[in-house]
């Protein structure tokens, strides 16, 4: 196994990430989420850092992630995906550090609407030592893999008491050349109501920002909270990556 040299975590003076995701368009982004509970982020990164971070799934050292879950072994689905250790390679922590300030405000307006006490810090560090003070130690952030006939059953990311109730997942394959089918499946579960589906199209570099678990929906009386659930179809043929960066940690 040849091991890929890994990025190392970001230096505190290099503000890349933060200018990245300073460009970001956060008015079309914030409605987006707000009326559909996803936002798409176009070309977040370019196809050399896509392919590069695909590539640590098979080649990098064994150092680099914490464990390795096969999913058809749990009835997740089938395929796979590797939990990244601490530290994070540099694109992973610099992307989780930088947009998390970025949503912890739309995080603060759900939970409001939906009237929940519990309200984000503005900084992602702040909220991570609050993970660790519970004893939510363990990274989430991980790279998935799938093949011809892999698929994600639809689910919700929750690691412990400790939820940030947005997550990113970043497109790193080619649809059509890379992979076809395996499209990204959100679901909302409203009350009294038969749940919606949206099929999110990505192309290579495109994050999409989501809900984790719930999030509130303007009714005619006032916000109520809907169940969302996200997923990924059946893939056709070829292989996809794909890069989650979820902000709270795991027990």
């Amino acid at each position: 196994m040849n091991a890929v040299p890994l990025p190392h975590h970001p230096d505190p003076q290099n503000d890349d990430w933060a200018q990245r995701a300073a460009s970001i368009d956060w008015y079309t982004t914030t409605e987006a989420l707000h009326q559909q509970g996803n936002a798409v982020l176009p070309q977040l990164l370019s196809a050399p850092e896509c392919a590069a971070l695909a590539r640590l799934y098979g080649d990098a050292n064994e150092n680099t992630f914490r464990s390795r879950v096969v999913m058809q072994r749990h009835g997740f689905g089938q395929g796979e995906y590797r939990y990244f250790s601490y530290p994070l390679p540099g694109v992973v922590a610099g992307l989780r550090e930088a947009l998390y300030p970025h949503l912890a405000p739309i995080a603060n307006q759900w939970n409001a609407a939906m009237g929940l006490a519990v309200r984000y810090p503005a900084q992602h560090a702040d909220f991570i030592a609050r993970c660790h003070a519970a004893g939510q130690v363990r990274p989430t952030p991980l790279l998935l893999q799938y093949g011809a006939g892999d698929y994600n059953c639809l689910h919700q990311d929750l690691y412990g008491e400790h939820v940030f109730p947005l997550q990113v997942a970043v497109l790193l394959s080619e649809p059509g050349r890379d992979f076809t089918g395996g499209e990204l499946v959100l679901t909302e579960q409203r009350p009294r109501m038969q749940s919606r589906a949206e099929v999110v199209p990505l192309l290579r570099g495109d994050a999409v920002v989501f809900a984790v678990h719930h999030r509130p929906v303007q009714g005619t009386r006032g916000p109520y909270r809907v169940q969302m659930r996200h997923g990924v179809s059946r893939l056709r043929s070829g292989r996809r990556h794909t890069l989650g960066i979820i902000f709270h940690d795991a027990e």
